[in-house]
């Protein structure tokens, strides 16, 4: 067997090192940050590709360069695929993130100075939805709607009250730490009501959309924003889906509305991780996700933690540390890192502490169903967290949960073709 990365070895040996050194700590740690993910090995071959060389400004057949002849073949795979995988009319799988693709979404249907209705930051929404430190929090009039602090569930017949009193011109559903089935047709019917877009940002739940185990979004919104990550087990990337109606809007927006040259080697690894999508086991891996954050859910209520919502319907779920004590979010990461399991801190709905603080944590099970794991290991790594946050404090107690977690880890071994450091 030859040298691993050998040109990349030879000339920035410091690069080199920290490749191989974050692709031990992937190894041997439990990845739980509910936006992450594991590629396959092809998806990442598809990225480390000559296709990086190419400038493509503008769309298939209609490129603002010469020699797109090629990459033309990758974009129009990954349109096609990525329409038939979610059933959609259009397709742009040019936005390098999902924080783009709403931009242009966006773009494409609003003014500055619009009014949009997004679901507020501290109660599961993404900064893109409307926060006033972003790009739509900026250039357009937010209105925030939340959760049931009761419950921690979305009121629909308060979207609808918001909506009809403040008449935006874009409501947007979807979320970054919402643990339960979004209602897309309530949503739309609220937007056919006060005659606003409806968009739906899918970034979190793409892949168990494209997998049967979350409903499609796709028949009842005007535009589907995503990323390709998280469960959709992509290139870090976006792509955005819509009616036909809005093919033009879309495209201009993004092209040149927000970005120029789309990076053709990630947009060919979309067209693969597409493709491995559209695959029937990858049906099978949507839905162990979903049953592996239940089982994991379940394990930490047995054990005396209150999840916001009680529970889970995908593939997150979200801790309220605030009956224990003094344990913050930030403080809960920190120890739960020590024992080799990663997780982020995240506020709750009903939140007073800082977003750098936050009273929460935010844990996913894509990245480790990836993995090959499944409800048993789920219940055994519950079982962890919780020996570990009930004694932060107890640094023999970490010791002891880090050595079980690498061990564990040697049984799922991730990307073995790489060294160790």
């Amino acid at each position: 067997m030859g040298a691993f990365l050998p040109a990349l070895q030879a000339q920035d040996p410091e690069i080199y090192r920290a490749i191989l050194q974050e692709a031990e700590r992937q190894n041997v740690y439990l990845e739980l940050i509910a936006s992450e993910n594991f590629v396959s090995r092809a998806v990442l071959e598809a990225m480390g590709t000559v296709l990086t060389n190419k400038y493509a400004e503008g769309y298939p057949s209609k490129r603002y360069y010469g020699g797109c002849e090629f990459v033309d073949v990758a974009e129009t795979l990954a349109r096609e695929r990525a329409r038939a995988l979610f059933g959609a009319e259009h397709a742009n799988v040019q936005p390098h993130s999902g924080a783009q693709a709403n931009m242009a979404a966006f773009m494409a249907v609003l003014q500055p100075g619009d009014t949009i209705l997004g679901m507020s930051l501290s109660h599961g929404g993404h900064l893109t939805h409307g926060s006033p430190v972003n790009f739509s929090g900026q250039l357009y009039r937010v209105v925030a709607y939340g959760v049931r602090e009761e419950d921690g569930r979305i009121d629909y017949d308060a979207v609808r009250a918001l909506a009809r009193a403040e008449r935006p011109k874009l409501i947007i559903a979807g979320a970054s730490a919402y643990p339960r089935t979004i209602d897309f047709a309530a949503f739309a019917d609220i937007a056919r009501e006060v005659g606003a877009h409806f968009l739906v940002d899918m970034a979190h739940i793409a892949g168990l959309v494209a997998g049967g185990a979350h409903p499609s979004p796709v028949p009842h919104a005007d535009i589907v924003t995503s990323t390709a990550h998280k469960t959709l087990r992509g290139p870090r990337s976006g792509f955005i889906l819509s009616r036909e109606s809005l093919a033009r809007a879309i495209d201009k927006a993004v092209f040149p509305g927000v970005q120029g040259g789309p990076l053709m080697h990630i947009v060919a690894a979309k067209a693969v991780a597409f493709g491995e999508a559209l695959r029937p086991e990858f049906r099978d891996y949507a839905h162990q996700v979903v049953a592996n954050a239940r089982a994991l859910a379940e394990t930490l209520v047995e054990r005396g933690f209150r999840l916001v919502s009680g529970g889970t319907d995908n593939h997150l779920l979200l801790v309220d540390l605030r009956d224990k004590g003094e344990l913050t979010g930030k403080a809960a990461e920190a120890v739960l890192e020590r024992a080799h399991m990663t997780v982020n801190k995240n506020t709750v709905p009903g939140e007073t502490r800082s977003p750098f603080v936050t009273s929460g944590i935010r844990i996913g099970t894509a990245a480790l169903t990836t993995r090959g794991m499944r409800e048993e290991e789920m219940r055994r790594i519950g079982h962890w967290m919780a020996d570990v946050l009930d004694a932060a404090d107890d640094e023999s107690m970490v010791r002891r949960v880090r050595d079980e977690v690498i061990e564990l880890t040697r049984s799922f071994p991730l990307y073995p073709e790489y060294p160790r450091p």
